[in-house]
């Protein structure tokens, strides 16, 4: 039987948060899926629950998603972050990977089926129980 794969949505739009979160059940119906609206909120879930994945915007009310992604990192070192954000330029894309992101997607040209098989392609790298 699969690991239950931990994953938590870092996102201030609800609708986008709920379109991930569909994406993912869809095909892995395995994973357990909460959802933060900022940064405060996800820390505290953080805090009750190992997570193993988390999808992060950068653009967030309160705490940046990189200074979010980096205390993470700091705290949960093996917990791997997807950055998903509007601004898909090189500068924000090389913040992202210095502050501990592994993998950088556009919010405008990703597709669901490259979500899909960028998660997949984590989870079997994942050791499963």
């Amino acid at each position: 039987m699969p690991k239950k794969t931990k994953t938590l949505i870092v996102e201030d739009n609800a609708n986008f948060r709920q379109t991930i979160k569909e994406i993912l059940i869809s095909k892995f119906p395995f994973m357990s899926i909460k959802q933060a609206a900022d940064g405060k909120e996800a820390l505290l879930k953080l805090a009750n629950q190992q997570t193993d994945l988390i999808f992060m915007d950068i653009e967030l009310p309160g705490k940046s998603g990189l200074v979010l992604t980096k205390n993470i990192k700091k705290a949960y070192p093996h917990t791997i972050i997807i950055i998903l954000t509007h601004h898909d330029l090189p500068e924000y894309r090389d913040a992202a990977y210095k502050n501990g992101a592994q993998y950088f997607l556009s919010k405008e040209s990703t597709k669901a089926d490259e979500i899909v098989a960028l998660v997949g392609s984590i989870l079997d790298g994942v050791e499963r129980i």
